[in-house]
């Protein structure tokens, strides 16, 4: 029988890969070299083109509260069973591409980086009744999503968790 799988091109959400049974080249080893090689700040460098959104989109779909842990059925990490317990569904993430955010002007473009700042903040919104914060901590997320606050300050601190 033919599998009628299609190919991903520009599609770099790895929930829709998943789901819409795109061919996917399993990269889920990476999650265990992070988790193993911990580091404070992590960058990923490659040309354009070369999976760096995608992967960023697996990472947050393993560590986002309230993820759907099928999407991982099949792959490297699901052999991982202690990794998966202790850290997949764990952590409230914030995501953000700059992909978006182009303005002619200066001013053109700290509005667009605002408005994906905005955004991710909203996805947040569940932590205004976590005991996990304190009043400042839910505050400054309450501004972010307004499109307020200290960008700097917005994003210093400790872990949530």
């Amino acid at each position: 029988m033919a599998n009628n799988k299609s190919m991903p091109i520009g599609i770099d959400d790895f929930a829709k890969i998943r789901t819409n049974d795109f061919y996917y080249i399993d990269k889920t080893g990476m999650i265990k070299d992070l988790l193993n090689n911990w580091g404070e700040v992590n960058l990923f460098t490659r040309p354009r083109r070369f999976g760096k959104t995608l992967n960023m989109s697996m990472l947050q779909r393993f560590f986002e509260i309230g993820t759907d842990k099928s999407l991982f059925d099949g792959l490297e990490i699901s052999k991982e069973t202690e990794l998966c317990e202790k850290y997949m569904g764990q952590f409230p993430v914030i995501a953000i591409s700059l992909k978006q955010v182009n303005g002619i002007s200066f001013e053109e473009a700290q509005q667009q980086l605002w408005d994906v700042i905005a955004q991710a903040a909203e996805q947040l919104d569940y932590l205004q009744e976590s005991t996990m914060l304190n009043a400042r901590d839910k505050r400054k997320i309450f501004e972010l999503s307004e499109g307020k606050g200290n960008l700097h300050a917005g994003f210093q601190g400790k872990p949530v968790l």
